[in-house]
């Protein structure tokens, strides 16, 4: 199996029979050059998952891929071809079987709806978790294991790598750390209405 990381989510796998790009989402770049693809998954519909202004041109650019998606996720695509499965769904494609497990996004806050999540098992050996601790149903060689998120908490995904206890892990999700602005947004929206968020700019005195 070939792994290219695009960044945050978003993932190659080449298994030497199929092409798989998963997350393509905002927070990702490069993916938009990948060709020969047999499938895009697509984990969840949150914008660091899938970028919906890329999707179009990445699918024209490999007609031959199929978009698989959760049913959150389709709701943003309009016109766009696409299937949606749930998990328990297996998957064949190109070659490779592909799991789908998960079921809901992990809780970000009691305020904020939880929404449908995928995983996706490829070839019962690399897991791609979304934005959940999702359990692996046997033993996996490699664990995609997210890092960063308004949802995770460091010591959660220690004992979620330690559960699923894989020969390798591979960090994914880690883009949030250098963008402090997806905080800053859920901070906003989930304040007290009489508190005032002031992003300080660095180096500068401000008076708050």
């Amino acid at each position: 199996m070939l792994i290219t990381h695009f960044g945050h989510a978003c993932l190659l796998l080449d298994t030497g029979r199929a092409r798989l790009l998963l997350d393509p989402g905002t927070f990702s770049a490069g993916f938009e050059q990948v060709r020969g693809l047999d499938a895009v998954l697509v984990t969840h519909q949150h914008f660091d998952h899938l970028d919906a202004d890329r999707i179009r041109p990445l699918l024209d650019a490999n007609p031959d891929a199929r978009l698989i998606v959760d049913s959150g996720t389709a709701e943003q695509l309009a016109e766009i071809p696409h299937e949606v499965v749930a998990p328990g769904a297996e998957l064949e494609i190109a070659g490779a079987h592909v799991d789908v497990l998960g079921g809901e996004h992990a809780v970000i806050h009691p305020d904020i709806p939880v929404v449908p999540n995928n995983a996706y098992l490829v070839d019962g050996t690399h897991l791609h978790p979304g934005d959940a601790y999702t359990p692996a149903p046997q033993p996996v060689d490699v664990l995609f294991l997210p890092t960063g998120a308004p949802w995770l908490k460091l010591s959660e995904a220690v004992e979620y790598l330690r559960a699923v206890a894989p020969r390798a892990a591979v960090p994914i999700h880690e883009a949030v750390l250098a963008r402090p602005a997806m905080h800053y947004g859920m901070f906003e929206r989930l304040k007290p209405e009489a508190t005032t968020l002031r992003v300080l700019d660095r180096e500068t005195a401000t008076q708050v």
